[in-house]
This record gives structure tokens, sequence and C-alpha cells, in this order.
């Protein structure tokens, strides 16, 4: 069913899916890909999840999708994790769900996402990630940041908020190359809500966060990553890392993908990674 929530005074809007049969049953949160809305990658995994007996919320972070927030499409770190934080108040304000067994499952940039945000709440009783983008500065120290500090200096001074495409097969883009375009940029991919564009801003958001550490303030929360061997845009050694950090209990489950984006819809790879995470919470949530 679709819902709304308010974050921040910002209206979100999600999709709320009840398992069959008679509740209440745990609940889990959804956080995505950059730039991904919610029929996308995160309501495919949502609805895979609910079929196992979990109540699912994903939903449209501030400033995408059908959610509220300005700049649109633009990157506000800060701002979704609160709207994690209000997506877990709606989530154990419904009848439907067991308020004290919520989970926040995270895929791509979501991961490192889910993670920061479990580390924090103790509300939230697992963390999962998938395929996970675990940001940290500190891999980024040779970027050049000066580019998207003059465009937001231009906009300091009144000028327009400025955008580039989100993909693109060739030429500037936030997620450039064939294999980000292989998923958004055609009909796989395709989304109503969602629009090949992201502020130039967003870029020095993604530079700059560090949500690779909440590995280190999780504990003794469980921890499940899921990661493909072969990974050109989320690096198996970041996944290698934040497992290497977290303490016990933690599981990571390899997937023999050859690319980010199997993990997004293709199979056998999202089975396994359904399956994976289901074993996981049914042993801890």
């Amino acid at each position: 069913m679709r819902v709304e929530f308010v974050a921040d005074g910002l209206t979100l809007a999600g999709d709320l899916r009840v398992p069959d049969g008679v509740g209440p049953w745990p609940g889990l949160v959804f956080t995505g890909p950059f730039t991904g809305v919610r029929d996308q990658v995160t309501g495919l995994y949502a609805a895979r999840l609910a079929e196992r007996g979990y109540v699912t919320l994903a939903f449209d972070h501030r400033n995408w999708g059908e959610s509220g927030g300005e700049p649109r499409h633009h990157e506000d770190p800060q701002g979704k994790l609160h709207d994690l934080r209000a997506a877990v108040s709606f989530l154990r304000s419904r009848a439907e769900v067991d308020a004290g067994r919520i989970g926040a499952v995270g895929i791509c940039l979501g991961a490192g996402y889910a993670l920061r945000f479990a580390a924090f709440d103790p509300r939230v009783r697992v963390f999962a990630g998938i395929a996970g983008a675990y940001n940290n500065p500190y891999a980024m120290r040779a970027a050049d940041l000066t580019p998207y500090v003059e465009a937001l200096e231009r906009q300091d001074r009144g000028g327009p908020v400025e955008y580039l495409p989100a993909v693109a097969e060739q030429g500037e883009a936030a997620m450039p190359g064939d294999e980000p375009w292989a998923y958004y940029g055609t009909g796989r991919g395709a989304g109503a809500a969602w629009a090949n564009e992201v502020t130039r801003a967003s870029v020095l958001e993604l530079l700059t966060m560090d949500n690779m550490m909440g590995s280190d303030f999780l504990s003794p929360k469980p921890a499940l990553i899921v990661h493909g061997v072969v990974d050109r845009y989320c690096s198996p050694e970041g996944a290698e890392e934040v497992f290497r950090r977290l303490d016990r209990p933690k599981k990571i489950v390899w997937v023999d993908a050859k690319q980010h984006i199997d993990l997004y819809d293709r199979e056998p790879y999202v089975t396994q990674a359904v399956d994976a995470t289901a074993d996981f919470l049914a042993e801890h949530l």
C-alpha cells in the first residue's frame, strides 16, 4: 500500500508491504542506490523479503522520487539519516509491526547509510548491507573537490542549482560508463519517478561522507554483508574493510556476481542475496 510519513516537515512517499496471515511481524526499512527511487532496487528487495514474513517499507528519500524536498535530485546525507529515523518511527506505529523487532537493509549506497544509521539508533536491532558502497573520505583523498565547491559558490552568489546527468554512456555524469547506463539508462531500471539528473554538489557529498565509520559503533548488533566477488563500482575491498571493523555477531556472504548491478535485478544473484538476508534475519531478528 502507498503510504506517507513526515521527516523534518517534509512528506515522504513509500510503499508498505505486509505479509499474508496474522501478525504482528518484524519490520524492515530499506534505503538504496544513489539516485534510486522505491520502484527500482529497494522495491524489489522489499517485495521479496515481505514474502519471507517481514513488513517492509521502501520509500523515496527527500529530494527524490515522489517525496518532498529541495533542491530536487540532491544527495543530502544527514537528511537521509533523518529520513531513516522517521521511517522507523512510522514502522513502529503500525499495528502490523512488532515494534521491538526492526531491521535496516541497505543496497549499494544505501548500505552505507543503513550501517551508519543502525549504529546509532537503539530501535534498530540488525543491519544487512547488499552490494554496499561504504563511503569513506580517506579513500577519496586524491579527489579534486574544486569544481563542486565552485558550483556551490555560484549558487551562494544567487546562481541556479547546477545539474549533471546521473548516468551517461560517454561524457560527464555522476555515474559514468556502460554499467550504470545499462541499468538506469535503459528500460531495465525505468521508473516513472526517476530522472537522469543530479545536482553537481551531490558529488561533493559522495566524496566527503563517512558512512563506513558505522562499522566501528554497530556492535553488539548483528551485521550481514552480502557482496559480489567482482564489483567495479562498490569494491569488494570496501566490504572486507567494513567486515573487519565490525565486532561479532557478523557474517559475510560472497555472491558470484560479475557486475555491481547484477545484485540490482539479475538472477540467481537477487535470490541468493534475499536467501542470505532472510536466513540471517531469522536467526537475529
